[in-house]
C-alpha cells in the first residue's frame, strides 16, 4: 500500500491538529497498524483491484495475499473464492456498505465496505473489514434447532396436560365395575406394577389414569406410551433415550426416554402385547432392577416411575407362540384386573351415553336429549366397540342430530335393529280411526312427558323448548 493511500485516510482536519512529524511517522508504519488491528481488512481502489490484506484477513479466510493481491474482486467472485464484493457498492453509492459473505470453505464473514476521501473530498479507496460469524451462524442454528424442540416438548406437555384434565373418575352403575374400581382403589396406594387387560374399548386407559389419580403420584403428569404407534427403529431410543452422538441423526446434547421424564411419576404402557422381544428385554431389566441404559451410554441411570401396563391380547397365547416373554409376564403380572366388555356390564350402558351426550352437547353447543326408549335400545345392544364405539356414536348424532330429541328411529340401523320405516309400520295411524289433530297431541304429550321426566322440571322445559308453562300442562294432561 503506497504511503499516498494512507494519508487518504486520515486527512488533516483543521479541528484536530498532530503532533510534528506523526503524519510522516503513521505513514511510514501504516501496514504494521493494519496488520495489528484484530479483524480482517481488505483494501481495494476505485477499478476494485485488490492492494492490500493484512495478517488477520488471512487467518480469517485461509486466503494468502498472493492468492488476492493484484486480482479484481469481479474475478475473485466468478472464481467462487468468495460469493460477495462490496467495493462496486461502495463506490456506487460512495457510502459504508454491509454484507455477509461465505467463502469457498463454508465460512461467513460480515464484511463493512467504507469508502476513503481524499483532502478534496474525492473517493480513492475503499476498506472492507472482515469479521468471522461462522460461529455465531453455527449458534444461530442450534438456537433454531433448540425452539424446534422446545415447541415440540410444549406440544407434548401440552398434549399430556389435556390428559390429565379428562376425568379420572370412571362412569358405573354395574355391581361388577363397582367390584372392579374398588380393587383399583386398593391398588393405588401402592406402588405395585398394575397389569390392565380387557377388549379393544373397554376405556383402559381411562383407568389407569384413574390408578395415578388416586395414587400418591398423582401431582405428577402420568406418561402415556402406545407400545402399538411406535416404530420398531424408534422405540428403543423413545423409551430408554439415547447419549450424544449415540448414532446418525441423533441431538448433540443426547435425550432423555420416556422413563426418566416420567420421574417420580406413572408410566403407562398401552398395547403392551405389541412391544418387540428386543424391549421386553430392556422393559424387564427395568422391572428387576429400577435402571435403564441410554443407548450410546455406559452408566446405568436409576428411575423412579410406577409402571403400569394394558393390553388386549392374550398374553398367555403370546407366550405360547414365542411373541411374548414368559419372565416379562411374570413381573408384570402382580396386580391384574380384567376390565369387563360393556356388554356385561348393561347397567352402565345409559349412564355412559348421558355423559358422553352431555360432553359433546356443550362442545358444539346444543341441547339434546335422549328418549327413554332410545336409552333402552341402546341397553340391548352388544357393542362389539365396547366404550370407544358408544362414544364416537354418541360423537356423531350430536354433530348430525336436527332437534332437540334423539330417538330410537335416529340411530343406526344395526342398533335400533329395524330397517327404513314403511307405511306398515304406521298402520295403526293409518287405519283411520283417529283424527290428525288427536294424533299429533298424543305425540306431543309423549314428547313433553319425556322431556319433564329427563330435565326433571316443567320450568326447565318451558324455557330451553319456549313454551308456556300454562301451555305445557295443557298438553300434557289432554286426552
Amino acid at each position: 500500500m503506497t504511503n499516498h493511500g494512507f494519508s487518504a485516510i486520515n486527512p488533516p482536519l483543521q479541528d484536530r491538529d498532530m503532533l510534528p512529524n506523526a503524519k510522516d511517522l503513521l505513514a511510514r508504519h501504516s501496514l504494521d497498524i493494519l496488520d495489528a488491528i484484530p479483524e480482517g481488512v481488505f483494501v481495494t481502489n476505485l477499478e476494485g483491484i485488490t492492494l492490500y490484506v493484512n495478517r488477520m484477513y488471512e487467518q480469517l479466510t485461509g486466503l494468502s495475499r498472493h492468492q488476492v493481491l493484484g486480482r479484481q474482486v469481479r474475478t475473485l467472485v466468478e472464481e467462487g473464492v468468495f460469493d460477495v464484493a462490496l467495493n462496486p457498492e461502495v463506490v456506487r453509492k460512495s457510502k459504508t456498505v454491509t454484507h455477509t459473505q461465505r467463502l469457498r470453505n463454508g465460512k461467513m464473514l460480515v464484511l463493512t465496505g467504507t469508502p476513503v476521501f481524499d483532502e478534496s473530498g474525492a473517493l480513492r479507496l475503499v476498506i472492507t473489514f472482515a469479521r468471522d460469524i461462522t460461529r455465531i451462524s453455527q449458534l444461530n442454528e442450534q438456537i433454531s434447532e433448540q425452539k424446534q424442540l422446545i415447541e415440540q416438548t410444549n406440544e407434548q406437555m401440552a398434549y399430556m396436560a389435556r390428559e390429565q384434565s379428562l376425568t379420572t373418575t370412571p362412569v358405573f352403575a354395574s355391581k361388577v365395575m363397582r367390584e372392579t374400581l374398588s380393587f383399583l382403589q386398593t391398588m393405588a396406594k401402592t406402588d405395585a406394577t398394575l397389569l390392565i387387560l380387557g377388549e379393544t374399548g373397554v376405556g383402559k386407559d381411562v383407568f389407569a389414569r384413574y390408578v395415578h389419580g388416586q395414587s400418591q403420584r398423582c401431582d405428577k403428569v402420568m406418561m402415556k406410551v402406545d407400545c402399538g404407534s411406535i416404530s420398531e427403529s424408534l422405540v428403543e431410543s423413545e423409551m430408554f433415550g439415547y447419549m450424544a452422538g449415540a448414532f446418525t441423526g441423533a441431538s448433540s446434547k443426547g435425550k432423555a426416554g420416556y422413563f426418566e421424564l416420567a420421574k417420580g411419576s406413572t408410566i403407562f404402557l398401552d398395547e403392551i402385547g405389541e412391544m418387540p422381544l428386543t424391549m421386553q428385554t430392556r422393559l424387564l431389566r427395568v422391572l428387576q432392577d429400577g435402571e435403564i441404559m441410554r443407548i450410546g451410554g455406559n452408566k446405568p441411570v436409576k428411575v423412579d416411575a410406577r409402571i403400569i401396563a394394558a393390553t388386549n391380547r392374550d398374553l398367555v397365547s403370546s407366550i405360547e407362540e414365542g411373541k411374548f416373554r414368559q419372565d416379562l409376564f411374570y413381573r408384570l403380572n402382580v396386580a391384574t384386573v380384567k376390565i369387563p366388555p360393556l356388554r356385561e356390564r348393561r347397567a352402565d350402558i345409559p349412564l355412559l351415553a348421558e355423559t358422553f351426550l352431555r360432553q359433546y352437547s356443550l362442545r358444539y353447543h346444543k341441547q339434546i336429549a335422549f328418549m327413554d326408549i332410545t336409552l333402552e335400545t341402546l341397553t340391548h345392544y352388544h357393542w362389539p366397540g365396547n366404550v370407544r364405539e358408544l362414544e364416537n356414536l354418541v360423537h356423531s348424532l350430536v354433530i348430525t342430530h336436527e332437534g332437540p330429541l334423539i330417538a330410537p328411529a335416529d340411530l343406526p340401523p344395526s342398533i335400533h335393529g329395524k330397517k327404513t320405516e314403511t307405511a306398515e309400520d304406521y298402520k295403526e295411524f293409518l287405519q283411520g280411526e283417529r283424527s290428525l289433530k288427536e294424533i299429533m297431541a298424543e305425540i306431543e304429550s309423549d314428547f313433553l312427558n319425556r322431556a319433564i321426566r329427563h330435565h326433571g322440571s316443567v320450568q326447565q322445559v318451558a324455557r330451553i323448548f319456549k313454551i308456556n308453562r300454562s301451555t305445557i300442562f295443557r298438553k300434557i294432561n289432554k286426552k
